[in-house]
């Protein structure tokens, strides 16, 4: 999964902002660099990010979403906001990827009305608070039962299971040592049944691991998505889609395992 930050204010530093024509080069670029999904956000969820409005967001991720419904891939959208949902899944988008697993009110009924794929995600607190003081009895335990009832909540709703994947939500309200754990635990989630989707591309904790800035965080992120893809993961999401495709292809054909596009 390749990431278009629609945003002036992405962390990790490759936000297009409000520039459609860069914004459509490089989602071309990602899907040839072998990308199998485009997640467009239109609010930058990093900590302390500064809120958007639905309008301000619906005017950032609709015109590109609907420059890029002709390409071959399905085109996913950041959002937690219903009202964004709405308008992304009339320009083309197939996939939600929310960070508040359709908690805000009105979102599960926008998401059932559809036919699209949901990825629904763990985050302690808010954008705003997620990161002042992080806290958990046993993180692994505590972010698979949410998941878990999120996804009995959908499922009371009326989405069936082939249309949900679940996002333990590295970064998202957890300390570094809260995500190492999450990745080393990521077969508790696998053994749930349903995809599993790792962002852990550029974020801070690669960068307590190795001292780097986030622009300098492309081997570690790499390394941190055949880790993930190593313990079961479906999907990553990722800024360098390139680098992680190759990278992948050589783990797969080492470990005796398939990558959807690769000569094995």
């Amino acid at each position: 999964m390749g990431i278009i930050n629609a945003t002036p204010d992405s962390f990790s530093g490759d936000g297009v902002a409000f520039d459609l024509v860069r914004a459509v080069e490089q989602a071309h670029a990602f899907v040839a660099d072998g990308a199998d999904i485009l997640d467009i956000g239109g609010e930058s969820t990093r900590p302390g990010a500064v809120p958007v409005g639905a309008e301000e967001e619906i005017r950032r991720v609709v015109p590109l979403i609907e420059a890029l419904r002709e390409l071959k891939v399905p085109l996913s959208i950041d959002t937690f906001k219903p009202e964004v949902m709405r308008a992304a899944l009339a320009a083309g988008a197939t996939l939600i990827n929310d960070i508040n697993a359709l908690r805000a009110p009105g979102a599960v009924e926008v998401a059932a009305a559809s036919d699209a794929g949901i990825c629904l995600m763990h985050m302690q607190g808010t954008p705003q608070t997620m990161q002042d003081d992080p806290a958990y009895e046993n993180v692994v335990a505590e972010v698979k039962a949410f998941l878990v009832e999120r996804i009995e909540a959908c499922r009371a709703a009326g989405i069936g299971r082939e249309r949900i994947v679940i996002d333990p939500g590295f970064g998202f309200g957890k300390t570094s040592e809260h995500n190492l754990e999450l990745l080393r635990g990521l077969d508790r989630f696998v053994a749930t049944g349903y995809p599993v989707l790792v962002g852990l591309s550029r974020k801070s904790v690669l960068g307590r691991l190795t001292g780097r800035k986030v622009t300098e965080r492309v081997a570690a992120s790499v390394a941190a998505a055949i880790a993930a893809v190593a313990r079961g993961a479906s999907i990553v999401r990722v800024h360098d889609v390139a680098a992680t495709r190759d990278a992948l292809a050589v783990w797969c054909v080492a470990a005796k395992s398939t990558l959807p596009g690769v000569a094995q």
